[in-house]
């Protein structure tokens, strides 16, 4: 399962660094120490959390989370494999993105929850890049 450090899951989330520290001293987000005493956040951990945090509309970050060229940035949230299609959602700060792609595109690229990925969107369609 991959693992982000603090300062990686605040660019996923859309926040500085130091929100991301706030939230994991106040326990809204489970961390754990590396061999070198890093914080660390589980991808999954930081999937449900990313999803927790965009339902919450009280919620305030430092900066609004913004794209460019149409690239969203973000962590995969679900994968949901059919028998030849699939349906990938990938939580890019506040921004919630689906895309409906083959099943084989998902296998290829490896897709699952709580890894990073990016979301390029063009007109109605949305490509994920793994990253």
């Amino acid at each position: 399962m991959q693992s982000y450090t603090i300062g990686q899951a605040a660019r996923l989330l859309g926040v500085s660094p130091d929100t991301a520290r706030r939230w994991a001293d106040a326990g809204r987000v489970a961390t754990r120490r590396d061999e070198n005493g890093r914080r660390l956040i589980d991808g999954t951990d930081l999937a449900a959390f990313s999803v927790e945090l965009a339902s919450d509309p009280t919620d305030e970050t430092d900066a609004p989370y913004t794209s460019a060229r149409n690239a969203f940035p973000g962590i995969v949230t679900a994968v949901k494999l059919g028998d030849v299609a699939a349906q990938v959602e990938i939580q890019a700060g506040p921004h919630r993105l689906v895309s409906l792609l083959t099943r084989e595109a998902v296998e290829e690229l490896g897709l699952e929850v709580g890894m990073e990925a990016t979301a390029r969107v063009k007109s109605t369609n949305v490509h994920i890049d793994r990253t």
